[in-house]
């Protein structure tokens, strides 16, 4: 599958040791490089339901965008380009929190096994949901969204129920909210 899209495999250092077809990488749960852009706005955070038609975790809720980088590319500059193309919101200087790695069984016989880099920004804009990402998006209060995860955990990604309270508390004790 020339076509494919590939992506960068990686090892506990985030060095790249390889380069994989993205399909191939989720079925032999391989190592790779993955980004998460979380926008907020004073106490209240963006999410995007995953489309129903995407490869895994569809219909699940998760942060503002999330993707690869591809070989050769900036992982902060995917992570921008992305967002633009998921949602139509244009932030050059998101701002990396962390990265951390996670190993995960998915829907559809593949697994989740990533170095995921995590962005936030504050934005108050517009913002379009591109439909071959997302069902739909909407902003939700952080006393919700907690309740939320705490209450029906199955209906958020994996990653997401990883890293989202991690980024809460970075928003909350930053002075962000």
């Amino acid at each position: 599958m020339s076509g494919e899209p590939k992506v960068i495999l990686v090892n506990f250092q985030d060095q790249q040791t390889g380069v994989m077809g993205k399909m191939k990488a989720h079925q032999e749960a391989r190592l790779h490089r993955a980004f998460s852009v979380f926008l907020y706005h004073g106490d209240q955070i963006l999410l995007q339901k995953r489309a129903k038609n995407k490869y895994h975790c569809g219909s699940l809720w998760t942060n503002t965008c999330c993707s690869h980088p591809a070989p050769g590319e900036d992982t902060h500059g995917a992570a921008v380009d992305r967002l633009k193309a998921e949602t139509g919101i244009s932030i050059p200087e998101l701002q990396e929190l962390f990265f951390f790695f996670y190993c995960c069984r998915l829907d559809h016989g593949l697994t989740e096994y990533e170095c995921d880099h995590v962005f936030a920004a504050e934005y108050t804009g517009p913002y379009q949901c591109n439909p071959e990402e997302a069902e739909c998006m909407r902003w939700v209060s952080f006393r919700e969204l907690e309740k939320e995860m705490l209450e029906y955990p199955h209906q958020f990604t994996p990653w997401f129920l990883i890293c989202a309270p991690r980024v809460l508390q970075w928003i909350k004790s930053s002075g962000n909210s």
